[in-house]
């Protein structure tokens, strides 16, 4: 994992860690051993696929469909082929599968629901997604370092879109300032996690091993917030913060609002180092088939939805 510094670092799970997470991935998802099947088209070397998709359907009796690479017609036709009743996948996953035609939705009767996890979900892309195939998505997170599942959307129960849900059972979360004192609902800091999930250390890092925590606490260098009724939503990426003029700007919030004009399928909003204000948020676009928008009319559009601070300064349009 390169975690919040950057450069690959080797995680060390142990047993007890993996064993702990699938457990509270059991209680979590409800699954019925010899009846349930998994989709697995996300990478098995990585954490979400590793854990979700191959470990803990083998232990608990449910059948894994892999799939070599993803491509949504193979998915629709691997749904339909083995029944496949939950689908997880990451947010681009999604807003592809939108692509396909209408008459490819019936190949998703059997789907049960979707998880998304390993980056931020566009509410606008699973608002689109549930009204196109009739199937919930319950969004969850975590990272490598947590085995990786530490929170989710409860199934079957209050779904928030933008929220990561609830910690998964076995694990603890909190919101922390910078040098670890909890801060109050709805105040924005550092997610941190605590639980039998939480890895041993960085392999030959003993002093990122030190940084990564606060005490038990493992910082996991998302920014978030923390509800009344104990659901977590993500900010965004501690390092992906942009300080335009010395004021915070998320680039998640601005890609939200970016995917609410009808004619961006995908954006993406990044920091560029400016001489005069710091930084300044930049925004990659790209437009639905057959849509038209200038660049102009994109950052209007920011400019009506945002904080003028927040507004990207300049806007491709690939």
């Amino acid at each position: 994992t390169s975690g919040t510094t950057g450069h690959p670092k080797g995680a060390m799970l142990t047993h007890r860690n993996l064993a702990s997470n699938i457990e509270s991935i059991r209680q979590a998802l409800h699954l019925e051993p010899g009846k349930d099947v998994l989709l697995c088209v996300l990478p098995m070397f990585h954490a979400f696929a590793a854990t979700v998709c191959v470990i803990f359907p083998l232990t608990h009796g449910c059948a894994v469909v892999p799939m070599a690479k993803f491509e949504p017609q193979g998915v629709a036709d691997a749904i339909a082929a083995h029944r496949v009743t939950v689908m997880p996948a990451v947010p681009s996953m999604f807003s592809v599968l939108l692509r396909l035609p209408d008459t490819e939705i019936a190949k998703f009767a059997t789907l049960k629901f979707a998880l998304s996890g390993g980056a931020a979900l566009p509410v606008e892309v699973m608002r689109q997604f549930e009204a196109k195939f009739g199937k919930l998505i319950y969004e969850g997170d975590g990272p490598t370092e947590c085995s990786p599942a530490t929170c989710m959307n409860p199934i079957g129960g209050v779904r928030k879109p933008a929220s990561v849900g609830l910690p998964v059972p076995m694990g603890e979360m909190k919101i922390v300032d910078d040098r670890g004192n909890e801060l109050p609902d709805g105040a924005v800091g550092e997610i941190v996690v605590r639980g039998p999930n939480v890895m041993k250390g960085y392999w030959n890092h003993p002093e990122e091993t030190k940084d990564a925590f606060f005490g038990e606490w493992f910082r996991t260098g998302d920014l978030g917030t923390e509800d009344d009724d104990g659901y977590f939503c993500i900010v965004d990426r501690k390092k992906d913060m942009i300080i335009v003029n010395g004021m915070n700007v998320y680039p998640r919030i601005v890609e939200e609002i970016l995917y609410h004009h009808a004619a961006v399928r995908e954006a993406a909003v990044v920091g560029e180092p400016d001489e005069l204000h710091g930084e300044i948020p930049v925004a990659f676009v790209a437009l639905k088939e057959g849509a038209q928008a200038t660049a102009q009319e994109v950052r209007q559009h920011c400019r009506d939805n945002l904080g003028r601070h927040e507004v990207p300064r300049k806007v491709h349009l690939i």
